[in-house]
């Protein structure tokens, strides 16, 4: 299958004009991953709902004269449903992808479906326009690894919060005090932007 137009100069110029713009979205919903272990462990992310990713998406390419257009067909041959993302340019320059949504028994059930298929188009739009609209779970561990040698002070800032919380030795206002003094953590390659 074609993935894009003859030629993509224009909406590629274009594109990169967005991208400078483009934000990630907010990331305000939690979901949970359950182990297929017998231990049971979970994990928890933060992720961003597809309404307000496709609202900032939707904002930023039309100032630049690219649409999104998201459709869905059956895959007979694999049993499969498809989604198709096509950023639109004015000039008539487009680029696709395709990602698979699910097993078309699951149509059977329409709200797994529609999981699914939010699913399926927050992930190939973000990807498509280059945004992030979830956490990095790649090797969790080793990320928490690296931020403990990277700052030690925070963990023994943090126990000092914790500790001065439990005790109740302090006031309210030098709890606040201590809390608003912890340095921030982010995720080894990200930078706070003020």
């Amino acid at each position: 299958m074609q993935r894009s137009s003859e030629t993509i100069g224009t909406i590629a110029a274009a594109l990169a004009r967005a991208q400078a713009q483009l934000v990630n979205p907010e990331k305000s919903l939690v979901g949970t991953i359950r182990s297929d272990q017998t231990s049971g462990a979970e994990r928890s992310f933060r992720y961003a709902p597809l309404s307000s990713g496709l609202d900032i998406v939707r904002k930023t390419l039309s100032q630049h004269e690219i649409a999104t257009v998201q459709t869905t067909s059956i895959d007979e041959t694999v049993g499969i449903v498809r989604l198709s993302t096509v950023l639109a340019h004015a000039s008539g320059e487009w680029i696709a992808s395709d990602w698979p949504v699910c097993a078309i028994s699951e149509t059977a059930t329409p709200h797994r479906m529609g999981a699914a298929l939010t699913y399926a188009r927050r992930y190939a739009l973000f990807t498509l326009v280059g945004i992030a609209g979830e956490d990095d779970l790649d090797a969790p561990d080793l990320c928490r690894q690296q931020r403990r040698k990277a700052n030690p002070v925070v963990r023994s800032e943090i126990k000092k919060t914790t500790s001065t919380a439990v005790q109740g030795n302090q006031d309210r206002s030098n709890r606040r005090a201590v809390t608003a003094q912890r340095p921030l953590l982010l995720p080894p390659g990200q930078r706070l932007s003020l």
